[in-house]
């Protein structure tokens, strides 16, 4: 039996890719940061693995230092996601509308983002600020716990000034 279908030469996008948004700092902090603490832990993760079905045990230190490297992930991730506007939100009342109303919910949602990373950057600075006095220790490693969550407030920072320069820029697209 014959093939008639001739494949379509043009292909078709996936996704809707669009340049960075301009920023005063570039992204490739939180791109590079983002794609090195994925890479460690893939590497971690497959050494466990690797570990695990040749001697019947695996790493102790690796679920530990995989949680640390998943949350730097996450965190760095988002504040990019955030100024590219690739993060969860509703589209429907995002993209809908007038011009003039959509920056003026742009303005709304990044403040809302704003104020709850200044609150969230300003609780996991306390939470490093106890483990540091307490001196709590990982259980299996044994090294202490704030040595990771110092990052945490850190990190929260960064997405609270770039959720502040989206702000900036917002309120001058509003007026």
């Amino acid at each position: 039996m014959p093939d008639d279908h001739v494949p379509d030469p043009s292909p078709v996008p996936i996704g809707n890719p669009q340049a960075d948004p301009t920023t005063r700092i570039s992204l490739r902090f939180e791109d590079w940061l983002t794609v090195l603490s994925l890479a460690a832990l893939a590497c971690i993760t497959m050494a466990n693995v690797i570990v695990r079905y040749l001697t019947s045990e695996s790493f102790a230190w690796t679920e530990e230092i995989s949680i640390f490297l998943l949350v730097v992930l996450t965190m760095s991730a988002g504040s990019s996601a955030f100024v590219r506007r690739l993060h969860i939100r509703i589209e429907l009342l995002a993209d809908g509308g007038s011009p003039a109303r959509q920056r003026r919910f742009a303005l709304l949602t990044d403040s809302i983002c704003l104020l709850f990373f200044i609150g969230l950057t300003v609780l996991l600075g306390r939470m490093a600020l106890d483990e540091f006095n307490w001196g709590d220790t990982s259980p299996a490693i044994g090294v202490p716990t704030w040595w990771y969550s110092m990052w945490l407030p850190i990190l929260s920072a960064v997405i609270t000034l770039r959720l502040a320069g989206m702000v900036r820029r917002a309120w001058g697209a509003v007026r």
